[in-house]
């Protein structure tokens, strides 16, 4: 089962993540260079976006390239998109 991706959105430092990669693809070092935490750090909140289904890896090489998954958003979409329907 898939965590909570409400949890998942709560973090400031997760929706920057999330924000930056729907301008495309990006490794963890490009990630990292954004926020003032650790490598390690956005590699932790990767893994709960992950578990959230709200962002894919795979891997290049050595690399991990992080992009954002389009499906995983639906659950968002749908319990927001009741504020909207009239």
């Amino acid at each position: 089962m898939l965590a909570d991706p409400f949890t998942a959105i709560a973090d400031a430092n997760r929706r920057f993540l999330l924000e930056e990669l729907r301008r495309g693809p990006k490794t963890v070092n490009q990630l990292a260079a954004g926020l003032p935490v650790s490598r390690p750090a956005v590699s932790q909140h990767l893994k709960v976006l992950l578990d959230a289904g709200l962002v894919s890896a795979r891997s290049e090489g050595a690399r991990r390239v992080y992009a954002i998954r389009d499906d995983g958003f639906t659950s968002l979409n749908l319990w927001l998109d009741q504020f909207w329907q009239a």
